[in-house]
């Protein structure tokens, strides 16, 4: 089934592939990253005289039934459709307005022009010094220092208070957050293929997961 009650969930979930240009009419490059974005289905549908609210869960990348556990297989039989690796809720105004196992292209939601909001994990770096993790300066490399030079340095706070403040920057592990980048412009959708051209970086490798979502304050 096609997305054809013309409701739109304004978002969708999608594939990084990476980065790549393309260049415009006056010939200039834009670069842009390239994301395989949907097609998603409708596996759960919440109403407020049950839930409390309303909203539709979507699910990407199907896989096999084997790979899914008993909970999800369960989950997903219930809906009529396959077993999928990932699932998102998406708030909606009407939830009567979808129905269980439709299928919602990336055309039906986001259009060429208009703004995205990008929501991924960015790429995990491990542990990492002052210097990578905040661009610390570092301490001198001059004659008669001690092997020191990528260390932050001292960070008591002697007897008053005597102790250091919470959020001190300090080493450790770096990455692996989840973040937003707001109003990147969509240069290209490819409904035959399933694509989405965006203007600039988005969180995360490639082959990552990421939720599309129409701007929250550019569109308006």
């Amino acid at each position: 089934m096609n997305a054809s009650t013309g409701a739109s969930i304004g978002a969708i979930i999608g594939e990084k592939l990476g980065m790549t240009q393309i260049f415009d009419d006056d010939n200039r490059a834009i670069p842009v990253t390239a994301v395989k974005a949907g097609p998603v289905v409708v596996t759960q549908i919440k109403r407020p005289e049950t839930d409390g609210y309303a909203a539709i869960q979507i699910a990407f990348k199907e896989m096999s039934a084997e790979k899914a556990g008993r909970p999800a297989t369960g989950h997903f039989a219930k809906a009529g459709v396959a077993p999928h690796r990932h699932i998102v809720e998406v708030k909606v105004d009407d939830p009567d307005a979808f129905e269980l196992g439709q299928t919602i292209s990336v055309a039906d939601v986001l259009e060429a022009g208009k703004k995205a909001d990008v929501t991924g994990i960015t790429k995990g770096k491990g542990f990492s010094g002052v210097m990578k993790r905040y661009n610390f300066k570092g301490q001198s490399s001059s004659h008669g220092v001690h092997k020191v030079h990528r260390a932050p340095g001292a960070i008591g706070a002697c007897a008053t208070p005597a102790r250091v403040f919470k959020g001190k920057r300090m080493p450790g592990r770096m990455g692996g957050d989840q973040r937003t980048i707001m109003n990147l412009e969509i240069i290209q959708v490819d409904a035959d293929r399933n694509l989405l051209l965006l203007a600039g970086a988005i969180p995360g490798p490639k082959g990552a997961i990421v939720v599309v979502r129409e701007a929250v304050k550019a569109n308006g």
